[in-house]
């Protein structure tokens, strides 16, 4: 940046939070504030996705209590300039994403600016002002935010997913910084069919048409951008099976019900190795398995997005499923095939912009339960 900015930018889905906020919110916002308080960012940026959680009309009220207990620390006293975007109109199913942009600028940024998307110019002198929006926030003018068509959606049923963005100009240099949010994989079996899975190619198709929509505005201009959030990225799981299951054989229970419709992989002596269904994927060494380096190679998901993302080279373990309870904290639930969901993706140019070497990517909690997705930093 023009004047060198240390900036910290940290996407983290939180939904796990609000299923269970005396269990999980004080450690998750302990292990938070104490990588804010060891980097010391002049500007933080925290996208949030399934604010409120699953049951978002009862836990709403614990959203409240989670920004004040944020804003309020001791460590983020020196962040004078607070904007918070939280989309909480769950009533609302054409709008609702229950995405969160939070922004923090530190009292010793000299020259900070936001764009307001309704008038395509800068709004300045905004050091020192806290707007905290949520609820319906459609009217907000200093974001821009949407959901994918409805037609991109699976079954064409509205889910919350989307994206969010601002525009920064920080110290002199413009940026936008996107939230995003994209589908999960509903079924193993179905994702283990073949790579790309059908899953895949919806989430690509809405990565693709986010990113062009953003290049094709006229009105707002095309700037370099961070896009970070719960990509659902998951790995080449058709890949992932034939590597886990090399000298083993397939047995399929007879169930006539489909729910219970799973296949099991089983050694020479007659031991299950894998399990997979619906929504199971379990290994006998799944603990440490997803760990290992082998995995990383499958990895796959923006391999055809290559020239238009990019990315600092992943040397963190895959951020979901982590189990839920507070005495696992490091262990994956036998749910999925553990997966890197959460990035900080960017466009080519930022690179340019960052000082070499000056850059970190990793994860924040490693050994702490964080809910069911460790946050991406």
């Amino acid at each position: 940046m023009d004047v060198h900015t240390k900036v910290l930018l940290v996407t983290a889905n939180v939904g796990s939070l609000f299923e269970d906020p005396e269990g999980l919110l004080q450690t998750w916002l302990h292990e938070f504030l104490s990588k804010v308080s060891y980097i010391q960012p002049k500007f933080l940026a925290l996208h949030l996705q399934e604010v409120g959680g699953k049951t978002y009309e009862k836990s709403m009220e614990h959203v409240q209590e989670f920004i004040r207990c944020l804003c309020d620390d001791s460590v983020m006293a020196a962040y004078l300039s607070v904007h918070a975007y939280l989309d909480e109109d769950f009533k609302s199913a054409e709008h609702f994403t229950a995405l969160g942009n939070l922004y923090f600028a530190h009292i010793d940024i000299v020259s900070l600016k936001i764009w307001n998307f309704l008038t395509h110019n800068w709004e300045e002198q905004i050091q020192k002002d806290k707007h905290i929006y949520c609820g319906n926030i459609e009217t907000i003018a200093t974001k821009e935010k949407s959901k994918f068509p409805q037609n991109y959606f699976p079954e064409c049923k509205w889910s919350r997913k989307g994206f969010m963005r601002t525009r920064w100009e920080i110290n002199g240099t413009v940026i936008d910084l996107v939230n995003i949010h994209l589908f999960h994989d509903a079924s193993n079996l179905v994702a283990c069919e073949s790579f790309p899975s059908v899953y895949c190619k919806t989430r690509r198709r809405a990565l693709v048409h986010t990113i062009e929509r953003f290049h094709s505005d006229e009105k707002n201009g095309s700037v370099p951008y961070f896009l970070f959030g719960d990509f659902n990225f998951r790995c080449d799981t058709d890949g992932v099976v034939k590597e886990l299951t090399k000298n083993l054989n397939p047995y399929r229970a007879d169930d006539t019900r489909i729910e219970n419709n799973k296949v099991h992989y089983r050694n020479s002596i007659g031991d299950t190795v894998l399990t997979i269904g619906k929504k199971e994927f379990s290994h006998v060494d799944h603990k440490l398995k997803f760990k290992e380096d082998w995995l990383k190679k499958y990895d796959r998901e923006l391999e055809p997005l290559k020239d238009t993302l990019d990315e600092y080279p992943i040397n963190f373990c895959p951020t979901y499923p982590f189990e839920e309870d507070p005495h696992m904290p490091m262990d994956y639930m036998s749910t999925r095939c553990p997966a890197w969901c959460d990035r900080i993706l960017m466009s080519p140019q930022i690179k340019e912009m960052v000082v070499i070497d000056e850059w970190k990517y990793g994860m924040i909690g490693e050994s702490a339960c964080m809910g069911d997705h460790k946050s991406a930093v």
